[in-house]
C-alpha cells in the first residue's frame, strides 16, 4: 500500500462527502496558518523521536507494532468525520461496521450467538465481563490464574469483589488441582482464563477448566486480550500449529476479550468484550433522555458500560478484516510467521552455549536469560539487566524486554539454578511482527554478543 497516496485520498473523500452538504465559512477562532503551523510541526516531530523503533525487527521487546496501513487510512478516513459509535445518531455508518467487525470475531470463536462490541482497551473489555459476572453470581469471587494480567485483580477491587489467584504449573498455566481446591471452598462465581498470557504467553487448558466449571456451577469468562487471534493456528499444519483443544474449547465460554490492537493490527484503542448469551444486555440497561432516539435497533451504548468511543477504530477494524479477515488464509498467515520466528530462535537458544531457554514458547513470547558462572538468580538477574541496557545503548541497537520470574518458577524449570535471592529478571522477546521471521538470526547473534561480558 502506497500509505502516502491513500492518506491524500482520504481527505479528498471526506472533502467531498462534506461538500454535498453546502457551503459554509469556517470561524476565525480556528484558523491556523501554515506558516504557524510549520514550526510547532517540526517540533511535534521532532519530539516524537523520542520513541523506539516499534516497527523494526530489531525491536523485540514489549508487544507493540505499527498498525497496518489499511487500520492507519480507516482510522485517519473516520476519524475526519469524528463519529461516536454511544449512539446511532452519533455514527451510523461505523456502529454498523462495528457490528460487522466484531461478528466477525465471535464467529472466530465459534460462537453462534453473541452480544459485544468494542471497548477502549482490554482492560474495560475485562471490567465489563467482571461486571456481568458480579451481577450474575452476587458475593462471589472470582478465580484466575497467579499470572493472569494483573487488571483482573484491580477490577475486582473495582467491583468490590474478592480476588482468588491461582498457582501455575512449570509453564504458566493454571493448575488445575489448585483451581478445584479454590471451587470447592463455594466462594468463586467465575474463573478467568487466561488464552495467552502477556508475561510467556501461557496458554490456560480452556478445555480442561470448562468440564471443572461446570461441575461447580461456575461461569468461564476467557481472557484472550493478548492470545485470542491465535486461535486461526489451531489445528495447523507446519511448525505453526497449535494443540486445537483449548482453542476450539473457546466456544464454551460464556465471555471472551480479546485486544485487536494487539495481532489484530488496529492501533491503540480498540479492545473487544464479546458474551455467548445475548441475555446479559439487560445488566446494561438505562436510559438517556437525549439519546437513543434514532432507531428502534438497539443501540451500542445501550450495551456498554463506556459512553463515547471514537467510531474510527471500528472503522479501521473493519476496512482491515475486509482484507485480512481473521481467518486461517487472512490474518491467521500474520500469526504464523510470528510463531515460526518464535520456535525458530528457540531452537537457536537451545543450541546456545551463551544463552538458556527459560521455556519453550507456546504463542510469539520468546523467554531466555543469559548464562552465567556461577547459575545463579543474583548473576542471572544482573546479567539480564546488563544485557537490556547494552543492547539500547549499542551503536546499532537491539531492543528487548525482561520479565521477573520469582524463586518458585525459577525452579520448577530450572532446578540446578542456586536460588540465592527471591526471583531474577529474564529476558523476553514479543515477535509479533511478521517481519521478525527474516530477522531470528540476526537477532540471535546480537543477543549472543550482548551476553558475553566484555
Amino acid at each position: 500500500m502506497d500509505l502516502q497516496h491513500w492518506l491524500g485520498r482520504a481527505t479528498e473523500a471526506v472533502q467531498e462527502w462534506a461538500g454535498t452538504f453546502g457551503p459554509y465559512r469556517s470561524h476565525p477562532s480556528l484558523d491556523v496558518a501554515d506558516d504557524r503551523f510549520a514550526p510547532v510541526f517540526a517540533e511535534f516531530t521532532d519530539r516524537l523521536k523520542d520513541n523506539y523503533p516499534f516497527f523494526h525487527p530489531h525491536y523485540a521487546g514489549q508487544m507493540l507494532k505499527p498498525p497496518h496501513p489499511a487500520a492507519v487510512v480507516g482510522h485517519l478516513t473516520a476519524m475526519l468525520i469524528n463519529p461516536n459509535n454511544h449512539a446511532l445518531d452519533g455514527g451510523p455508518a461505523t456502529a454498523a461496521m462495528e457490528r460487522e467487525a466484531v461478528a466477525q470475531l465471535a464467529a472466530m470463536f465459534g460462537y453462534d450467538t453473541h452480544l459485544g462490541h468494542l471497548t477502549t482497551s482490554g482492560t474495560i473489555a475485562n471490567l465489563e465481563a467482571l461486571f456481568v459476572a458480579r451481577e450474575l453470581h452476587p458475593g462471589r469471587g472470582v478465580a484466575h490464574s497467579a499470572d493472569a494480567h494483573y487488571t483482573h485483580g484491580r477490577m475486582c477491587h473495582v467491583l468490590d469483589m474478592t480476588s482468588h489467584p491461582v498457582r501455575t504449573d512449570d509453564r504458566g498455566r493454571m493448575d488445575l488441582d489448585a483451581l478445584a481446591e479454590v471451587l470447592e471452598t463455594g466462594d468463586v462465581g467465575t474463573v478467568v482464563v487466561t488464552a495467552g498470557t502477556t508475561g510467556l504467553g501461557a496458554v490456560d487448558p480452556v478445555h480442561e477448566i470448562l468440564p471443572l466449571a461446570e461441575r461447580y456451577g461456575v461461569r468461564v469468562h476467557v481472557d484472550a486480550a493478548y492470545g485470542g487471534f491465535f486461535t486461526l493456528l489451531a489445528g495447523a499444519d507446519g511448525p505453526e500449529g497449535l494443540e486445537p483443544g483449548p482453542w476450539r474449547a473457546l466456544a464454551g465460554a460464556d465471555s471472551i476479550v480479546v485486544d485487536p490492537h494487539k495481532h489484530g493490527l488496529q492501533p491503540y484503542g480498540c479492545g473487544a468484550v464479546l458474551f455467548r448469551d445475548p441475555e446479559v444486555g439487560r445488566f446494561y440497561l438505562h436510559d438517556s433522555p437525549y439519546t437513543y432516539f434514532t432507531s428502534g435497533e438497539l443501540h451500542l451504548g445501550e450495551i456498554s458500560l463506556e459512553c463515547s468511543r471514537a467510531g474510527a477504530a471500528a472503522a479501521a477494524l473493519w476496512l482491515t478484516f475486509r482484507l485480512l479477515p481473521p481467518t486461517p488464509d487472512g490474518l491467521g498467515q500474520v500469526l504464523a510467521a510470528g510463531r515460526r520466528a518464535a520456535l525458530r530462535w528457540s531452537d537457536l537458544i537451545e543450541a546456545s552455549d551463551v544463552l538458556e531457554l527459560y521455556q519453550r514458547p507456546q504463542l510469539d513470547i520468546v523467554t531466555y536469560f543469559p548464562a552465567t558462572d556461577p547459575a545463579a538468580l543474583t548473576a542471572i538477574d544482573a546479567a539480564s539487566a546488563r544485557v537490556l541496557a547494552d543492547g539500547m545503548a549499542a551503536p546499532d541497537p537491539v531492543f528487548l524486554s525482561t520479565l521477573k520470574a520469582d524463586r518458585a518458577a525459577f525452579g520448577a524449570r530450572h532446578p540446578k539454578i542456586t536460588a540465592d535471592a527471591d526471583g531474577a529478571r529474564i529476558l523476553r522477546s514479543v515477535l509479533m511482527k511478521p517481519e521478525s521471521e527474516d530477522h531470528v538470526e540476526d537477532l540471535h547473534e546480537r543477543v549472543e554478543r550482548l551476553a558475553v561480558p566484555a
